[in-house]
């Protein structure tokens, strides 16, 4: 489409946008909208979010308060940035708000929201939320794969080992790619059967191409402001989201009918083979189609793989950093499982330290800062401000975690803050809500939880970890790299030296 036609749209969105403002103004009296900054015509306050969009919010929170409201380009957007009002967003209105808004993202990754964390809220949503807990994040499912974890996690040990009696030691190992790449193994051995070399998926390998689709996801894109030049994609990115879909879509297809296909009758289910089953089943409110298979399967393998890694790079970082704190984790672990052994999934309710070190990392680096945006099906009152129907909902999670009202010292990295605290982070304690809370809370925070508590305590356990080059621990950057899961900017590297007697 040539300019002037993108200049004529500008200008005839302007004029909508007036006749909404005075409708809007005329309705004022009646109708409190949050507070909030003003933006500009068309785009709103855009201009407002750079690089770093949980802490542009968190700043103008600080001045407009924990419940905020803004345009981002023509949507009415709503900032939730404390645990109280958290509270009225995710439990006291959970159902209001319970349901996502259309994104470019979802339409061109997630096949039309036909996967579960985007889909609207409403009968399919449901059916499918039943379908991933029962045939995946169920507590009997969890355990049904406990011998697999620790396979892979063995995998993951010896190689470190052999890194550290290498050359007589001193070999960095990048423990960013090494946990990245263990996540991935177990979360395709669970929703796959079996793993895949990144060679039978894309030249760039499964992490990078998930991390680059989370990336996408997140980006501002104007044609979620401003649908009506949606088509233009001006940022370019619908042309590389299509891109990453037409990977997804091809490693999909060929992983569905290999199960179609597949003439072992003594092979063990696993959740692609479940869900097919359900391809055109009466058993369900709603008809599961091929499609709807490949969105849900994409939505496990994602969300499984790349929180977990993720949660474990950042703890790992924090105790790096913090040699008092993983001197405390490791004499736990010393007293509960011994040096003459590696650690079991038996004995991880036993690490009480641990589990301190991992709500503390979560609160400090929520995996998703932002979670994923509610949306209003109805106009709503909440805490005496009008919120109108089909504002989307941001919950700051990362301004929460940092709430100086909830937390003392809120910057720091401090375990210990948990000693004697009933505060836990499955939802129900709104100052801490790294998995989310309310209807779309995260089904999958037991597998997560378990994931991120075994890696950690075993690789903590197994060896002492220091930094290359003669880096001071205090020097370790921690500069982050927003996206949906906000990871590290630069790899976390580190020598290890094994501490266990065998």
């Amino acid at each position: 489409m040539s300019w002037t036609w993108t200049i004529l749209a500008i200008f005839t969105l302007f004029f909508f946008l007036k006749a909404l403002a005075a409708i809007r103004k005329s309705n004022g009296k009646a109708k409190r909208l949050p507070p909030g900054p003003s933006g500009y015509p068309i785009f709103g306050c855009l201009h407002l979010l750079g690089e770093y969009p949980h802490r542009d919010l968190q700043k103008l929170a600080k001045e407009y308060g924990s419940i905020m409201f803004l345009k981002l380009g023509l949507m009415p957007t709503v900032v939730v940035s404390s645990p109280q009002a958290a509270e009225l967003f995710l439990k006291t209105h959970d159902l209001v708000f319970a349901s996502r808004p259309p994104l470019e993202a979802s339409k061109h990754i997630s096949y039309e929201q036909k996967n579960f964390s985007f889909a609207q809220y409403g009968t399919y949503w449901r059916t499918v939320r039943k379908m991933c807990t029962l045939e995946l994040l169920s507590n009997v499912k969890i355990n049904a794969f406990k011998s697999m974890r620790k396979e892979e996690l063995d995998l993951l040990i010896d190689y470190i080992k052999e890194a550290a009696c290498s050359a007589g030691g001193g070999v960095a190992v990048d423990l960013s790619a090494k946990v990245g790449a263990l996540s991935a193994d177990m979360t395709c051995r669970m929703v796959f059967g079996k793993k895949y070399t990144d060679d039978e998926f894309d030249e760039r390998g499964f992490m990078t191409v998930i991390q680059e689709g989370m990336a996408l996801t997140a980006t501002p894109n104007m044609g979620d402001y401003i649908p009506q030049i949606a088509s233009l994609d001006l940022q370019g990115l619908t042309k590389k989201m299509k891109a990453v879909s037409k990977v997804f879509d091809g490693f999909l297809e060929k992983i569905i009918d290999e199960h179609v296909q597949s003439k072992d009758d003594n092979r063990t289910k696993d959740f692609v083979d479940v869900m097919l089953e359900f391809m055109g089943s009466e058993e369900t409110d709603y008809r599961i189609n091929r499609e709807h298979v490949k969105a849900i399967i994409l939505d496990m393998l994602a969300a499984a793989m790349d929180t977990s890694a993720t949660a474990v790079e950042w703890t790992l970082s924090e105790l790096i950093k913090h040699p008092r704190v993983m001197k405390k984790v490791q004499e736990e672990l010393e007293n509960v499982v011994g040096l003459d052994r590696m650690v079991e999934e038996s004995d991880l309710d036993n690490l009480e330290y641990l589990h301190m070190v991992i709500k503390e990392s979560m609160r400090l680096h929520p995996v998703a800062p932002l979670l994923l945006p509610h949306e209003s099906m109805e106009d709503c009152t909440v805490n005496g401000f009008y919120i109108p129907k089909k504002s989307r909902v941001i919950i700051n999670v990362w301004a929460i975690g940092r709430d100086p009202s909830a937390w003392n010292d809120p910057e720091k990295f401090f375990p210990e803050r948990f000693e004697g605290s009933n505060i836990d982070l499955r939802g129900h304690d709104f100052q801490l809500l790294p998995f989310g809370a309310g209807r779309r809370g995260c089904p999958g925070l037991q597998l997560g939880l378990t994931l991120v508590r075994l890696m950690l305590a075993q690789i903590v356990h197994c060896f002492d970890w220091n930094l290359p080059d003669n880096m001071l621990p205090s020097e370790l950057d921690m500069t982050e790299k927003f996206s949906l899961v906000t990871p590290r900017a630069k790899h976390l590297l580190a020598i290890p030296s094994y501490r266990l007697s065998k």
